[in-house]
């Protein structure tokens, strides 16, 4: 233990730069979002200024959406069309994606901001709705120190690439292929 205490203190003491990072949370496994707002509850924790922006469960009632529209710090925008494949209208869910992302923008371009947590995210570059290359851009130009938390499954190559830590969710087993209806509190 205490070789594991010395390398461990090494590491913490190399760890010496201090700005905004990007944490994107892929995979097909339960979990990406709910890891954001655990995310958000800590930078509540410190006061921080936050911007939700949801891309796909826009029009889904949860339990995190009523919290959240309850704390002052926090700012939300919603996608509103729900899940794309029920709307069946890419036209619409571009014209509605693009309009989400604007928001985005100017969330990514406010110095307050501490946080910005872009949930569902990865959908709208795998499904066209929005250019990738003009998203990294964005994140490349954000204040110096404001972090972004990314979520969505099967993450690109770029966006992998572009952040400062990911993570892969892994699905093992969930409760919905046994036929068990989203539970308020768990999953909604």
């Amino acid at each position: 233990m205490q070789r594991k205490k010395a390398h461990i203190d090494a590491c913490i003491e190399q760890a010496n730069i201090d700005r905004g990072i990007i944490v994107l949370l892929t995979g097909n496994g339960k979990g990406k979002s709910s890891s954001a707002l655990g995310m958000i509850c800590r930078a509540l924790g410190y006061g921080m200024q936050i911007a939700v922006v949801k891309f796909l469960k826009g029009v889904q009632d949860t339990g995190e959406d009523t919290f959240l529209a309850q704390q002052p710090n926090v700012k939300t925008t919603f996608m509103k069309t729900g899940f794309t494949w029920d709307t069946q209208d890419q036209e619409y869910d571009t014209k509605k994606a693009l309009e989400t992302w604007q928001q985005a923008e100017q969330y990514l371009n406010d110095e307050s901001i501490n946080l910005v947590v872009l949930d569902e995210l990865t959908y709208m570059i795998n499904y066209k709705y929005l250019d990738e290359q003009t998203l990294l851009n964005a994140f490349n130009n954000r204040p110096a120190n404001q972090h972004i938390v990314i979520t969505g499954r099967a993450a690109s190559t770029a966006l992998i690439n572009c952040a400062d830590t990911v993570g892969e969710i892994k699905d093992i087993k969930h409760a919905f292929r046994a036929n068990i209806k989203a539970q308020k509190g768990i999953d909604l």
